[in-house]
């Protein structure tokens, strides 16, 4: 099954795996919502989700169908490679993940292995996970922490990040105290600075 709101990305995808025959897309889905009825509706053995997607984005929606249909193997497929985007999804239980500029091969293998529930990573992935595992654990911010800094470059103050990631103020001042302890800084500009630096962040994610 195939997840993703541009309906021109999705017929493209369609049409590619059209050209195995031991590959079949047995529904398509434009919003994450709209994916986990489906997954319920239609047990699929994979499912190639984008992470953007309006309403329900595409972390929720592996979150909710792993934790309804675990034998259902989800592989990210996306244009967003950020520590947050990569961490994010694989904590919620995404089999694997790859980019959309993947080539057409690359592709087929990743659906077979995620088939088989085998992890599939992109290796701009790979590597990006190896350098965070090399990090010392007491200075590597933590999947949430990335996602606060990410919102934090889009110019979020504290109210409109509480809203966005649904709790109160004072775990968001807590969160932010925890990011500049870890990466050495005193103030909101200048983490996003050295996360950007450190590749922690990308500027195509904001």
């Amino acid at each position: 099954m195939i997840a993703d709101d541009h309906p021109i990305v999705r017929a493209d995808f369609e049409g590619i795996l059209a050209e195995k025959p031991d590959l079949a897309v047995v529904g398509e889905a434009e919003r994450g919502e709209e994916a986990v009825r489906l997954t319920d509706r239609l047990s699929p053995d994979v499912v190639l989700m984008d992470l953007r997607m309006p309403e329900m984005d595409g972390v929720e929606a592996i979150g909710r169908i792993k934790a309804g249909y675990p034998r259902v193997h989800i592989l990210v497929l996306t244009t967003y490679d950020s520590d947050a985007d990569i961490l994010r999804a694989i904590e919620a239980g995404a089999t694997g993940y790859l980019l959309k500029d993947s080539p057409r091969e690359e592709l087929f293998r990743a659906i077979r292995a995620a088939a088989r529930g085998e992890p599939v990573l992109a290796p701009s992935v790979t590597a990006r996970l190896m350098q965070r595992a090399q990090t010392p654990t007491r200075t590597a911010l933590s999947g949430r922490e990335i996602e606060v800094l990410e919102l934090v470059a889009r110019g979020r103050g504290n109210k409109e990040l509480a809203k966005d990631l649904h709790f109160s103020e004072a775990p968001v001042k807590s969160h932010l105290i925890h990011i500049f302890d870890k990466l050495g800084v005193t103030d909101r500009t200048a983490a996003v600075t050295i996360a950007l630096e450190r590749g922690i962040l990308r500027l195509q994610s904001l």
